[in-house]
């Protein structure tokens, strides 16, 4: 059996490579320097907003939110009585896996305390509270694209 290497192809298939680890590049460098500017610009000039206007149309929606490891991050939110929902869209819902996780929020110029739990398990209670929280959200967006929500039962600040 004799195989025959066609030049032309090995040629077609080495172009084809080169653009496909270029466009791959590409977008890791993109998305790192994505992270790299909501991390360090975004999110201090939101946080320094929502402390200077704790009543100003920002504040209304968004609040800080500190984690046990003294990050602190702006996000989204809706308070009904004792509970504080937030929409998760990074990473960081993962630091309250283990749920009961303590929190500090800041929401409207007032610091809170609570436990924070991810709700993996109960997409019915998740679209519900979604419909309130991030009404604008297209329908068509796949489940797995879609924020996780993170409820905060709140404490009193001694607790």
């Amino acid at each position: 059996m004799e195989i025959v290497i066609n030049l032309v192809e090995i040629d077609v298939m080495r172009t084809w490579l080169k653009y496909t680890l270029l466009l791959l590049a590409s977008s890791l460098a993109l998305i790192g320097v994505y992270y790299v500017y909501t991390v360090q610009v975004v999110n201090p000039r939101v946080a320094a907003e929502l402390i200077e206007a704790p009543d100003g149309p920002r504040a209304a929606r968004v609040m800080l939110l500190t984690l046990p490891d003294e990050r602190v991050i702006p996000v989204n939110y809706l308070r009904e009585g004792p509970l504080v929902f937030a929409g998760a869209d990074g990473p960081w819902w993962r630091d309250i896996l283990a749920g009961d996780v303590p929190v500090q929020l800041l929401i409207r110029g007032e610091t809170l305390y609570g436990l924070a739990n991810v709700v993996e398990d109960d997409p019915a209670y998740k679209a519900d509270v979604f419909d309130r929280l991030r009404p604008d959200v297209p329908d068509w967006l796949p489940d797995w694209a879609n924020a996780k929500l993170v409820v905060v039962t709140l404490q009193p600040p001694d607790a």
